[in-house]
């Protein structure tokens, strides 16, 4: 297996020079296209790495389905469903709604930026401030991490130029599907985005969804079973950006990237994945972590369809 890994991380080392790095976040354009890792646990404990499997990076929006997972388990599937919906926008995670027509829950899914503002205000807690720290326990708890923490440059980064996020967050106050401030709600957000991870970590919580809420090595349940479901249903529809279908066709398995350039990849039953490379497409996906599950899901058979 690390044979296999090793030699698909070959193959798709070139497409590490055809990506870009996140820009509009000042920190992420630090970012070295060079970088390239990957890690996989299996159900039956075993664990293979190959390349840059070690190496931190923020989490960004591989957050999201975390935050769903955390209102679920706050308020119930009934709740989150009225205030957030589950059906693919097809346009860019970052769009902002420009018709005349009003803008309503269902327009949302919690894969999109102006879902996944939504959702933070959806957490339990006394301030903003217990609403990420419950937030980052969760993230910690999943990827069997406790040493996971904020990286407080990319955080700043992130709310100096998040203007865009502001316009989405203000959106949604405009139409009455957000109640609280919004900076406070954005600081939580931006927060969240910024949570420091590696292909380990993801593939630990890519894990805990294919194992449909438990833990990989106590078999805690973390969280009840059907909300793994309903979190890798959304994954698989919307976890790719506006590039879910082709991901589909081409992957086959529940999957959710981030402009940090991790993809956090869910084989239900089977393995949960971590890949890092930080070169992305024109849809704000990891290029060649893209390549190499699709490689990886053709060797393997990964695909549930």
């Amino acid at each position: 297996m690390e044979e296999l890994l090793e030699q698909l991380l070959e193959e798709c080392r070139p497409y590490t020079q055809k990506g870009q790095v996140a820009t509009y976040i000042p920190e992420l354009a630090k970012g070295n296209r060079d970088d390239l890792g990957i890690y996989v646990l299996r159900s039956d404990g075993r664990h293979y790495q190959a390349g840059d499997y070690q190496k931190c990076f923020t989490i960004q929006s591989v957050v999201k389905p975390i935050l769903l997972l955390l209102a679920l388990m706050d308020n119930g599937e009934e709740y989150v469903r009225a205030r957030v919906g589950v059906e693919a926008t097809g346009k860019p995670f970052d769009a902002i709604n420009v018709t005349d027509q009003t803008l309503l829950s269902d327009h949302l899914n919690p894969m999109v930026n102006m879902g996944a503002i939504a959702m933070c205000s959806l957490l339990k807690g006394a301030d903003y401030h217990e609403r990420f720290q419950r937030l980052l326990e969760l993230t910690r708890k999943l990827a069997n991490n406790p040493d996971i923490q904020l990286d407080e440059a990319v955080y700043l980064s992130e709310k100096r130029t998040g203007n865009k996020n502001r316009a989405l967050a203000f959106l949604l106050k405009s139409y009455g599907l957000l109640q609280d401030d919004v900076e406070e709600v954005l600081d939580c957000y931006f927060k969240a985005c910024s949570i420091s991870v590696n292909s380990k970590d993801l593939a630990n919580i890519g894990f805990v969804l294919a194992n449909r809420g438990k833990h990989p090595q106590s078999d805690e349940r973390i969280f009840p079973s059907r909300y793994a479901n309903y979190v890798n249903a959304i994954l698989m529809t919307c976890g790719m950006y506006d590039g879910s279908g082709d991901f589909a066709v081409n992957v086959g398995v529940p999957a959710k990237s981030g402009v940090g350039g991790g993809i956090m990849a869910v084989v239900p039953t089977r393995m949960g994945i971590g890949i890092f490379s930080p070169g992305l497409d024109s849809k704000g996906n990891s290029l060649a972590g893209i390549q190499v599950l699709e490689r990886l899901s053709k060797r393997m058979y990964l695909s549930i369809f």
